[in-house]
């Protein structure tokens, strides 16, 4: 402990015999990053867990967001984009006027076929929504849902489609949506991370694998990127307590190395420091709020019966049960990845399967957040990272780009309609496309943020989750 004193005496004599030479040209580099800073600084007064933005630019409409992510590649013509057309044209050509010098993942230079839907579409609601005969359950909440059937991307391939779909660029390293809402608004819990991801692995097609970049905070604080929770287990690795140290001697333990952080920070200033000081604090209120979050004795036998899990399985399911307890306390986003919607072969089967990995539970969910008061103010995300080829591969489909499909509900946004649509293939988005920018705009825009000039300076740039192409707010589906 003595040497400690000599150490920041050392550190500090250094710093500032550095800082002697050129420091009038060093303020004169940093003095626009330093303006940006202080600008979006949120006042000492607001606390530890308040956003940058104060006040917002718009009235907020929704408080949290849950994004229920079939990841591989959702087919949009087996779930919520009915194609007699392409019914009637099965085993013939595709017309080559759609096809032609289009970028195909696999079947670049192969005869292109149509294939039909593999599973027949009935009407469901006052709506009328139509909606695959495999989803019975989100047939029945039909006119709680907001199907965009025009969405469209850029990256044909998984990962750099999932990382434009969470990050708005396809470049790995950026902020993840998630990351930039905490940034933006702040959390509302101080007992759990604002931000949550939980994965589970479908038995019904490939699972492609999830890097844990999807929900890191790139360039921005990494207090703000997203915690992944394990769905068996324990949920969060080391945060037990070692066995025979008790809950005051830990605290002790933790005060004095947060004290031993603060000391070495006046010297250096590095907010990196300020971030592991609050996530040793995190996580020691962690160890009792987590183990509460996983007791699921309090939840009743309806309940499990409705989501059709016992809970604690590491299922899709059981991972829906999960998310509702976290918006309940107060977890800002949270982040479920169902793996096993890559259907290169054996659609027809592999679909049975992986639909009864998700109707049900998906439903009870939404059904859960109504009954509990949490459906006005929380926004739905339901889909994946692009959508499945109207040509056969064999007895699949491959990636596809061009038009797709997902909903969105929430007391936010327009239920009991489908927005946009694709052309009579189910190929291209023809009516009111909607690109991947389109729903981050439209995201943000709920959260009460104008995501033009919603940015971070970073390397003497000002970021935005929408990039520097054009992004628009999806007006027509906001209630």
């Amino acid at each position: 402990m003595n040497q400690i004193p000599l150490e920041l005496a050392r550190r500090s004599f250094l710093k500032n015999s550095v800082m002697g030479f050129g420091s009038a040209a060093l303020m004169s580099l940093l003095q626009d990053d330093m303006q940006a800073a202080e600008k979006l600084t949120p006042q000492a007064t607001s606390g530890d867990f308040a956003g940058v933005l104060q006040p917002l630019h718009f009235p907020t409409k929704v408080k949290r967001i849950v994004h229920l992510c079939m990841a591989g590649g959702m087919t949009h013509l087996e779930t919520f984009d009915h194609k007699p057309k392409l019914a009637e044209m099965n085993g013939k050509p595709m017309p080559e006027s759609l096809t032609a010098g289009q970028q195909i993942a696999q079947l670049q230079g192969r005869k292109l076929t149509c294939f039909a839907p593999q599973h027949p579409f009935q009407k469901y609601g006052e709506s009328g929504q139509e909606i695959c005969s495999l989803f019975p359950h989100l047939g029945s909440i039909a006119d709680d849902l907001c199907i965009v059937k025009s969405m469209h991307t850029d990256q044909i391939n998984h990962d750099p489609a999932h990382t434009l779909f969470n990050t708005g660029s396809s470049i790995a390293g950026r902020p993840s949506m998630g990351s930039w809402l905490l940034y933006g608004l702040g959390q509302e819990t101080q007992n759990m991370p604002g931000y949550v991801v939980l994965t589970s692995v479908g038995r019904g097609g490939q699972s492609q694998p999830i890097a844990a970049r999807q929900w890191h905070s790139g360039f921005l604080p990494s207090r703000y990127q997203g915690v992944q929770f394990h769905s068996t287990g324990a949920p969060v690795l080391y945060l037990n307590r070692p066995d025979g140290v008790g809950l005051s001697q830990q605290k002790q333990v933790i005060d004095t190395v947060n004290q031993l952080n603060q000391n070495f920070n006046e010297v250096v200033d590095d907010p990196e420091i300020n971030t592991r000081i609050r996530q040793y604090e995190m996580a020691f209120r962690m160890q009792t709020s987590v183990p509460e979050l996983m007791d699921l004795s309090s939840e009743t036998k309806e309940t499990f019966e409705s989501y059709g899990t016992k809970g604690g399985d590491g299922t899709y399911a059981s991972n829906c049960l999960l998310a509702r307890r976290l918006l309940e306390r107060g977890v800002r986003f949270v982040q479920l990845y169902h793996r096993g919607w890559d259907h290169h072969g054996n659609l027809k089967g592999s679909m049975e399967t992986t639909s009864k990995e998700v109707d049900q539970s998906t439903a009870a969910f939404i059904k859960d957040l109504k009954q509990r008061g949490l459906f006005e103010d929380t926004l739905i995300v339901f889909g994946g990272e692009f959508g499945r080829t109207p040509m056969a591969q064999g007895s699949g489909r491959d990636h596809h780009i061009k038009g797709y499909s997902m909903f969105l509900s929430g007391g936010a946004v327009e239920n009991g309609m489908s927005y946009g649509g694709t052309d009579e293939f189910g190929y291209n988005a023809v009516d009111n496309p909607v690109h991947v920018r389109d729903f981050h705009a439209t995201m943000l825009k709920l959260f009460g943020i104008d995501h033009k000039r919603f940015t971070y300076k970073f390397q003497g740039l000002d970021f935005r989750l929408t990039g520097v192409e054009e992004a628009h707010v999806v007006k027509d589906i906001l209630s």
